[in-house]
């Protein structure tokens, strides 16, 4: 039961307004998944990131997001 609603939230981060699968919604959901990583690496195994890396994909996780709200529900 909890695995399952595991899935369900993870393919609710997928979808768009509409709940279509939106390739944007995948590439900053991977974005952070990134971010997170680096983070990990630089605080537990003293490995670095180089800056303008971090702030790449900070940008896109932020085009992600503003992309997101500016989006409006298609009326059918």
């Amino acid at each position: 039961m909890k695995q399952k609603r595991i899935i369900l939230f993870l393919l609710q981060l997928f979808r768009d307004k509409d709940g279509n699968f939106s390739l944007r919604e995948l590439a900053t959901a991977l974005f952070i998944l990134v971010l997170v990583i680096s983070w990990i690496a630089q605080q537990f195994f003293r490995l670095d990131v180089p800056e303008f890396m971090f702030w790449a994909f900070v940008s896109m996780v932020s085009a992600g997001c503003f992309g997101y709200s500016i989006e409006k529900k298609t009326k059918l």
